[in-house]
């Protein structure tokens, strides 16, 4: 089978379930921004040496891999019933990964800048890219109806990607990077 297929050479790609849409419609913006994520989160993760991160955020890749398939799947799609959705479990697992994470943190008393260790610059990009894939999933919430649970995700994700950013700063001997105003 060959890697290319020329169906997408008119600017279309189709959906799970067979429609077709514009390679430019807000629903490929949404889990193109997933795979984006997942893909950052596989470059930090390489970078990663840290049992407590890698335990917690290993297996996040293949959720946001669950939760692009979900976007890529509209509701009514004949596909549908085939598809792994985004449930209150995720959030869940989510949930105790950020309270197992953050506990070993130390208490946040100023706005943190992204730096410090590599690792950690790397997670706050994980982080900036997670809050664009939530602004497009809620984006095309307001055309679609989506998986309310898509949203709640990669909320609490952004949440354990800061939380995470923290932790390999403490975990590398480094202090959090201190936002200071300019205002004086």
């Amino acid at each position: 089978m060959k890697l290319y297929t020329s169906t997408g050479d008119d600017g279309t790609t189709g959906l799970f379930g067979g429609d077709r849409v514009s390679k430019d419609d807000v629903r490929i913006d949404a889990y193109g921004a997933v795979d984006e994520l997942n893909a950052s989160l596989g470059l930090a993760l390489v970078a990663c040496d840290h049992e407590v991160l890698q335990r917690n955020l290993a297996p996040v890749q293949s959720r946001l891999f669950d939760l692009g398939a979900d976007l890529a799947t509209p509701i009514d799609s004949r596909k549908s019933d085939v598809v792994a959705r985004m449930n209150a479990e995720h959030v869940k697992v989510l949930e105790q990964a950020i309270d197992e994470v953050d506990a070993l943190n130390d208490d946040i008393t100023t706005f943190v800048m992204p730096g410090g260790s590599e690792l950690a610059a790397r997670l706050h990009l994980c982080r900036c890219i997670c809050r664009r894939a939530e602004r497009e999933t809620v984006r095309l919430g307001h055309r679609d109806q989506i998986t309310p649970e898509a949203i709640i995700f990669l909320n609490r994700l952004s949440d354990l990607l800061f939380a995470s950013s923290r932790l390999a700063n403490k975990l590398n001997g480094l202090p959090d990077v201190p936002w200071i105003s300019g205002s004086g």
